[in-house]
């Protein structure tokens, strides 16, 4: 058996699900183009397993969701970003 050390939950992102409405990073800051290169940048759509977050959770319109899922998506596949791991954050 797992001692309560080794057992490790999914911890819930800290949103506010208070009456701010939520908004599209993208738009708001007039980004066009998303850098598959940014590792960085890219890790704030990641959990920490490393599978991309929904809309519903960080926001983002369809359009630059897609445009997200794609640059991780290369990322992983020039090894920029893991494909899974254990704890990345």
């Amino acid at each position: 058996m797992a001692s309560n050390s080794e057992i490790r939950f999914l911890t819930p992102l800290s949103i506010d699900t208070g009456k701010q409405k939520k908004y599209c990073r993208f738009k708001k800051s007039g980004i066009k183009y998303i850098d598959y290169k940014d590792g960085d940048f890219l890790r704030r759509f990641l959990n920490e397993q490393g599978k991309i977050l929904p809309r519903r959770i960080t926001g983002t319109s369809l359009k630059f969701q897609r445009k997200v899922a794609q640059a991780v998506k290369r990322a992983r596949h020039v090894a920029v970003l893991p494909y899974v791991t254990d704890l990345m954050k």
